[in-house]
């Protein structure tokens, strides 16, 4: 009887998402971007294109997996049953630029591997995004900074959309850092450089 219970709490109508709602559609409490009006029938939904789909490209991301030393392990772990960040929308890590719309570079890039790395990029369909994992993909690391084949950071290559300092950085870092690239993606900048207001 009170599993029924709890179950029914869980349920949220459809009905009852207003602009003013914080229901949990969409995962840690987002609001849909939008509001229902009732009708004869059901109702109708009145929101601006661009916030769907802006809310639909951040709950969904899927990341190209570009591990290449300790922080991979790391990235592994945040997939993994203790860290699940398959339950952000993460979940379906591809190893195909193709299918990707956010490559996780985690670890040392060496300048033999910068054109495999801006050739995945160039190969991931628009808009895709970029994550930085620790200290080596960010600034070329506390081990190697000095070393002739280094490359001082990925952003030397392609733009990096959100940096994870540490080292290796732990997986609720990572997570932190992709919940932050939701918002990035939810709340694109304006042309003024500040980010938009999502409650206009």
């Amino acid at each position: 009887m009170a599993d029924k219970k709890n179950i029914e709490n869980l349920k949220v109508p459809f009905g009852d998402l207003g602009a003013d709602s914080k229901a949990p559609f969409g995962g840690l409490g987002a609001a849909f971007p939008g509001s229902v009006h009732p009708a004869p029938g059901g109702g109708i939904l009145v929101s601006k294109f661009d916030d769907v789909l802006n809310w639909a490209r951040s709950n969904s991301l899927w990341p190209l997996v570009f591990g290449t030393s300790c922080c991979a392990i790391e990235m592994m772990s945040a997939a993994g049953a203790k860290y699940d960040w398959s339950r952000f929308g993460f979940e379906v890590a591809r190893a195909t630029p193709r299918q990707a719309d956010v490559i996780i570079i985690a670890g040392t890039i060496v300048n033999k591997m910068a054109p495999v790395l801006k050739r995945l990029y160039d190969q991931m369909p628009d808009p895709k995004y970029v994550v930085a994992m620790g200290a080596c993909s960010i600034s070329g690391g506390p081990f190697f900074y000095n070393t002739y084949s280094v490359v001082k950071g990925a952003d030397h290559i392609i733009p990096v959309d959100v940096y994870i300092p540490g080292c290796p950085p732990r997986p609720e870092a990572l997570i932190h850092a992709l919940l932050t690239l939701q918002e990035k993606i939810k709340n694109p900048q304006t042309p003024e450089g500040g980010f938009k207001d999502s409650a206009k």
